[in-house]
């Protein structure tokens, strides 16, 4: 038959519709004193209408202060103006009254008068029908049941059969079960880059989809792959593009999900889980953020904590190490933090591979733009290459950022189309900050901080590893009271040069302020801290020191609260960096004394314009005696840009003296 399906809301709804019928019906005491007719009155009107006989008898309620008076049937008229068929046959007033003393003082002086021959009487303001003294008693107890069953239904998300809470369910896995991968709408196609990732996930799409071309050579799939790479690379999208591929059944869950308030809720959760798996095999089962659980055992800093998270861990090791092998069901998992996981769950048999998801190189970077833009309605001046090559570093989703925020400057400037010009402003903003033309500053700072500026400029120019100047800005952005843009080459290996190329031309800053300023400021809090960091990497890690060469002391030891080296050690590094930082500073001192007129010319730029190009520094010092192929080919975009900003300078200046002359 089809009968509807019981609910937990019909109780609750009969529960609220009785204590509301009760209420209206004052506990079942429905009769003739609900039936008539109540007025509120003031304690004199009631005086008068006492002293005139209308009162046939009192009732007071000492609790809460309130009286009533019940009128007489020959007075119903009198006082409420109305026949007993609209006030019923004992209509009554309500009267705050302010002493019990004087109330009864007051009555017996009209008993005296013959004024009023009723009864006076009390009641005790609990007093209600049977039922409603029923309901009041239990009512607590309803409560608490009530609210011990609305906490079971949250922390077990749901109730079972939609009755008793979710307490049956707490310890049922969460994840989210696609039926068919392919209804994620996800395929590699979406995944930009990562070629060297889909290659490898590309053998688990063939198992799923023909495993038998394997298991008659006696190969054996690989149980689980881990996913591993910076926040933002595309490891869950991978994961998502594998299942849309194979279009089998795909269990999607978080590390946080195994984790609850109750001891062995996460173990019973996770055998839940495969316990689904199997009986959908072939599919896939997805665990992202897995350092939420599969955080190595002996790394715990709670010193003796509860091991809730280790039953968790053990049982997942056990599920990944216990259907068969050809059982079809493969666990991707996904982190950013591999070198926190337990060395247990790494080991072959359970996740065989990790499959490194990196940062976009500039080709990759190409593609994935090429994704992101496809919904953007671009002019013909975006070129893709061009902007891959202003986006170093960044990640899928960075880029992602990029052209969704150039989408809104553009319509915040109501352009039909998204240009160039909108990108860069883009990548300024997800960089910088946003520009605070309004920052209140002194000329006097302006010009500290031009000067500052132009030292980093003119070191990256006359260095030939620095990073290739894309423009200059002493506009504040963000923290930042002014910023030097670079165009940063890609390569695979540092040199020890190179490194410290960069480091001079960090340095620059602050040895213009001491040279041409004569004092030094805070501003170059943020280079030191990055010059410093640069060099004890360079003398620790990368054995790159004179007196402690080719020696690494990288230690991957979690909660280590000993150094890997001794005191002298320490020492000598130490004064290594000391040394290291000094020697780039005195170099850094040297360029900019060689090229002082250069600096003071770029510094006044930087005064009277704010933003410069690498044109501008060019037509001050010439040609760059090192031209980088991002240089070359980053060239022709500058000048463009620089002519832009110059047209839009000049109407602006033509623009004011315009409003000058109105004015005078």
């Amino acid at each position: 038959m089809n009968m509807p399906r019981f609910n937990m809301n019909w109780i609750y709804f009969l529960v609220i519709s009785a204590l509301i019928l009760l209420w209206l019906t004052d506990g079942g005491n429905m009769g003739v004193q609900k039936m008539s007719q109540q007025m509120e009155t003031s304690y004199t009107e009631f005086k008068v209408f006492v002293d005139s006989g209308y009162a046939s008898r009192i009732v007071v309620n000492k609790g809460q202060g309130v009286l009533k008076m019940y009128v007489k049937p020959e007075h119903i008229r009198d006082v409420f103006h109305q026949g007993t068929d609209q006030t019923g046959t004992e209509p009554y007033l309500s009267v705050e009254y302010g002493g019990i003393e004087q109330l009864e003082k007051f009555l017996d002086e009209e008993r005296d008068k013959g004024k009023f021959e009723g009864k006076l009487s009390f009641e005790n303001p609990r007093e209600g029908g049977f039922f409603w003294n029923l309901i009041t008693s239990l009512f607590p107890l309803f409560f608490i049941i009530l609210l011990w069953m609305f906490f079971m239904r949250r922390m077990g998300g749901g109730g079972m059969g939609g009755g008793m809470g979710g307490i049956f369910n707490v310890g049922k896995s969460r994840a989210q079960m696609y039926e068919k991968g392919g209804d994620l709408g996800i395929t590699f196609k979406d995944v930009a880059g990562q070629a060297g990732a889909k290659q490898e996930v590309q053998e688990i799409v063939d198992f799923l989809k023909n495993p038998q071309k394997y298991t008659d050579l006696g190969g054996k799939i690989p149980k689980g792959a881990l996913l591993v790479g910076p926040p933002g690379t595309g490891k869950t999208l991978l994961a998502k593009a594998v299942a849309g591929e194979a279009g089998v059944p795909f269990f999607s869950m978080s590390g946080s999900d195994f984790v609850e308030m109750f001891v062995g809720v996460g173990a019973s959760r996770v055998r839940d889980l495969f316990q689904q798996a199997k009986t959908k095999s072939p599919c896939i089962i997805f665990i992202d953020e897995i350092d939420a659980v599969g955080r190595a055992r002996s790394k715990n800093p709670a010193m003796g904590g509860n091991d809730e998270r280790e039953n968790t861990l053990n049982a997942l090791l056990t599920e990944m190490d216990g259907f068969g092998t050809n059982s079809g069901v493969i666990i991707l998992a996904a982190t950013n933090r591999a070198d926190m996981l337990d060395s247990a769950l790494l080991r072959a048999g359970r996740f065989d591979r990790q499959i490194h998801v990196d940062l976009p190189d500039l080709n990759e970077r190409k593609e994935v733009f090429a994704v992101h833009l496809k919904p953007v309605k671009t002019d013909e001046s975006v070129d893709i290459d061009f902007l891959a090559r202003q986006t170093p570093g960044f990640s899928g989703a960075d880029i992602a950022n990029v052209c969704n925020e150039a989408a809104l400057i553009a319509a915040r400037h109501n352009s039909e189309k998204v240009g160039k010009q909108d990108f860069l402003d883009a990548v300024d903003r997800i960089i910088g900050g946003l520009e605070k033309k309004t920052k209140v500053m002194t000329e006097q700072e302006k010009r500290s901080i031009a000067i500052h500026e132009a030292g980093h400029a003119t070191i990256s120019w006359f260095t030939e590893f620095a990073n290739p100047l894309v423009k200059v800005s002493i506009v504040p952005r963000g923290q930042a009271l002014g910023a030097a843009w670079y165009l940063p080459e890609e390569r695979v290996l540092q040199t020890k040069q190179a490194m410290l190329d960069e480091m001079c031309s960090l340095l620059g800053g602050r040895a213009a302020e001491e040279l041409f300023i004569g004092q030094i400021s805070t501003g170059a809090m943020n280079d030191l801290e990055r010059t410093t960091k640069q060099a004890y990497g360079m003398i620790a890690y990368a054995g790159m020191s004179d007196r402690l060469p080719n020696v690494c002391y990288y230690n991957n030891a979690e909660y280590q609260f000993q150094r890997p080296y001794s005191e002298t050690t320490a020492k000598i590094m130490d004064d290594e960096v000391l040394k290291m930082i000094n020697e780039q500073y005195d170099r850094a001192k040297q360029i900019l004394t060689e090229h002082r007129e250069g600096h003071a010319q770029l510094a006044q730029l930087l005064v009277d314009r704010e933003v410069i190009f690498a044109e501008d520094v060019e037509r001050i010092f010439g040609k760059r005696p090192w031209v980088s192929r991002s240089e070359e080919l980053l060239e022709a975009q500058m000048r463009a840009e620089a002519e832009r900003m110059a047209e839009e300078r000049a109407k602006e200046l033509e623009a004011k003296e315009k409003e000058s002359q109105s004015n005078n």
